[in-house]
This record gives structure tokens, C-alpha cells and sequence, in this order.
């Protein structure tokens, strides 16, 4: 496939299952786990884990992790809730570490 037919997508590096859409990155300038992130509006065949108070750099957020739908694999997470409020528009976003995911039709 590829050459540029459809949307441009990110799958997950482990198993290549489909988890984002190119166009619903909201910002590149995220920091997760193991390096930079992606914030994106939107994901697909993921699978929202438990939630859980966690402090991040930008202060104390209720976040939940996810996993591909596929193989499991941690991929980032989700924003459930932000505490301070020059961090709501996170809310209902995730982060998906660019080291986990890979350009898929491009």
C-alpha cells in the first residue's frame, strides 16, 4: 500500500494496529515515559486503563494508561482529569509516545 492514499496514520511499533490519525495531533511538544509525545484528540483500537492520580511536570492530573488493542503494549495515556486550570484542555486527550508508535501510510 502507502504512497499517500487515504489518511496518514500512526500504528502501534509492536504489532502495526492502527491507533491514530495523523491529522488529530494536537501538539508534538509532549514528554513521555521514554522521550518525546504526542497529544492527540483522538485514538483508535486502544484500550483505556485504570485511572489514577499521577503527578506530572505541568502539576497533578487523574490519568489512565493505554494499551493497544491488540498486543496490550502501553502506548501512553489519557488525560481524565486536570487540576489546575490552564491544564483542562487536556482533559479526554491522549499522549502516545512517539517511540511506541510508527508512520503508517506516508
Amino acid at each position: 500500500m502507502g504512497g499517500g492514499f487515504g489518511p496518514r496514520l500512526y500504528s502501534c511499533y509492536k504489532c502495526k494496529n492502527h491507533v491514530s490519525f495523523h491529522d488529530d495531533i494536537i501538539s508534538k511538544a509532549f514528554q513521555g515515559r521514554s522521550g518525546r509525545a504526542f497529544l492527540f484528540s483522538h485514538t483508535m483500537n486502544i484500550v483505556v486503563g485504570a485511572k489514577e492520580d499521577r503527578r506530572l511536570i505541568t502539576g497533578l492530573h487523574t490519568v489512565a494508561d493505554v494499551h493497544c488493542g491488540d498486543c496490550r503494549e502501553v502506548l501512553g495515556w489519557k488525560y481524565e482529569r486536570a487540576y489546575e486550570s490552564s491544564q483542562k484542555y487536556k482533559e479526554g486527550k491522549f499522549i502516545l509516545e512517539k517511540s511506541k508508535i510508527v508512520k503508517d501510510n506516508w
